[in-house]
């Protein structure tokens, strides 16, 4: 069974950083492109950053620039560095492992372009 653990995720104050990490089992994780999404309420899902299918990572506009998407095959950990965190980075980010297929970053994807999906870590900026 495909498991997906999210952590990290939390308050922090306007400009501050946090860092997620999805800890991966249930399938061989070495070099599986895996990403982060995130969801706002009422709104579809957005691509944060992952990694492609060579390993090179890729990241949504919206967080591009502040954020590093980085992973430990030994750990089977893939993790997200989010710097200079605003209120509009409130909200449920998820880790995900993409089926395979084209990255479209610009579109919102459904949920059923993913083959596992963590359960949530919330994050909250906050003054």
């Amino acid at each position: 069974e495909v498991q997906l653990v999210e952590s990290g995720g939390g308050l922090v104050q306007p400009g501050g950083s946090l860092r997620l990490s999805c800890a991966a089992s249930g399938f061989t994780f070495n070099d599986t492109p895996m990403s982060w999404v995130r969801q706002a309420p009422g709104k579809g899902l957005e691509w944060v950053s992952g990694f492609y299918s060579d390993g090179s990572p890729y990241y949504g506009d919206s967080m591009k620039g502040r954020v590093t998407i980085s992973r430990d095959n030994a750990k089977n950990t893939v993790f997200l560095q989010m710097n200079s965190l605003n209120h509009a980075n409130t909200t449920v980010y998820y880790c995900a492992l993409p089926r395979p297929g084209p990255i479209i970053l610009y579109a919102s994807p459904q949920l059923s372009r993913f083959a596992a999906k963590g359960r949530r870590t919330q994050d909250t900026v906050s003054s």
